[in-house]
């Protein structure tokens, strides 16, 4: 076959359209892999509609462009310099492109390359174009190239619909090491019942974090997410007194060691400065939902007790094997995500029903 279905943008808000344009022929290090399932991710109607004006400095691809920034497939084809990747490989495709030459690309941290990219979604610098230009195909398509070194083997036990979350459970599991998270630890996720925040609270727990306190807005998501390990996970309903208080009582008065702050865009910042004060000395503070707000924070404070503020941006393909093997291993348990599926005739459709998502529990996938 000489031409594959696309889903592609043509217009900034408008609703994306059918193309059919030609398979890509790998360069000698890429590989082309038949997509079996991309994740629909829930900020993608922004990324569609706001960002150019949320964000100007975070460039979206050159229209029409195929977005689509999880994807999970198949290898059909290898480039004659690709090693240790064969045809029929289970992959799942780290989106994240950087220009492999910098200073810190040499030092193996891909995110911090000034032209980081997100394949099939948007760019981080001004030169983000040149990355688009190389890899023009998201996982709206039924085929991609990619550089072997972005991919991430799948276990046999991985469905390639669980294999298309990674890019937000990725991004819980590079923030919680950044964090030291592990047995011994009370980490407090901030939005534990969304996409992001229900990826950390699964991470954490097959990383053998002790205590797991979440807080959100839905008593019954929030339930539905104790019910997950009621012996380790806590959750708090916003609104329903002091979370400080509720996580010194649950700390016996030490707080948590962790704070993973979940929230995004449009959320107020005075939730992450509330949740901040519940850390206790020497605590950590990750930011990776993107929140827009800018909270005034007392760094005297933070000074004193030693408590640190990052952000944290997506993951390593390194990060996200290791990943892949916890899942593998049964230590990291991905059954509990509920899959809807559709096809890539469908993609305006399945935007428009992402507000009724079972919250973070809901896995929205085109299978090309």
């Amino acid at each position: 076959m000489n031409t594959m279905l696309t889903a592609r943008l043509h217009e900034i808000g408008a609703a994306m359209q059918l193309d059919r344009l030609p398979v890509p022929e790998p360069r000698p290090t890429d590989v082309l892999v038949e997509v079996k399932a991309c994740n629909v991710v829930p900020n993608l109607g922004n990324v569609l509609t706001t960002y150019a004006e949320w964000f100007p400095y975070l460039p979206l691809p050159k229209l029409p462009a195929v977005f689509g920034l999880d994807s999970a497939g198949v290898v059909a084809e290898v480039g004659s310099l690709v090693t240790d990747v064969k045809v029929g490989d289970r992959v799942y495709v780290n989106p994240g492109l950087s220009c492999g030459a910098c200073r810190a690309c040499r030092r193996g941290e891909d995110p911090n390359c000034d032209s980081y990219t997100f394949m099939g979604y948007f760019s981080f610098g001004a030169d983000g174009q040149d990355r688009f230009d190389a890899y023009p195909y998201g996982g709206l398509s039924e085929f991609l190239t990619a550089p072997q070194r972005n991919l991430v083997k799948l276990p046999d036990s991985v469905t390639f619909e669980q294999g298309a979350r990674f890019g937000y459970l990725g991004t819980a599991f590079s923030a919680l090491r950044k964090a030291g998270a592990g047995p011994g630890r009370t980490v407090l996720i901030d939005g534990i019942s969304g996409t992001l925040g229900l990826g950390a609270c699964l991470i954490a727990l097959g990383l053998g974090v002790s205590r797991i306190l979440g807080t959100g807005r839905n008593a019954a998501l929030l339930q539905d997410v104790k019910d997950l390990a009621p012996d380790r996970i806590d959750v708090h309903a916003a609104g329903t007194g002091s979370l400080n208080d509720w996580v010194r009582e649950r700390t016996d008065g030490d707080g948590a060691d962790i704070l993973i702050d979940s929230l995004g865009p449009g959320s107020p910042e005075e939730s992450f400065v509330e949740a901040l004060s519940s850390l206790g000395r020497g605590g950590v503070a990750v930011n990776i939902g993107g929140m827009m707000g800018r909270p005034a924070l007392d760094l005297f404070a933070l000074m004193c007790s030693q408590i640190s503020v990052m952000g944290s941006l997506w993951f390593s393909t390194g990060e996200a094997q290791d990943m892949a093997d916890m899942a593998g291993s049964g230590v990291l348990d991905l059954s509990i995500f509920e899959h809807h599926t559709f096809p890539l005739e469908k993609i305006n459709s399945a935007l428009a029903d992402l507000p009724s998502r079972h919250g973070g529990f809901t896995n929205f996938i085109c299978t090309p």
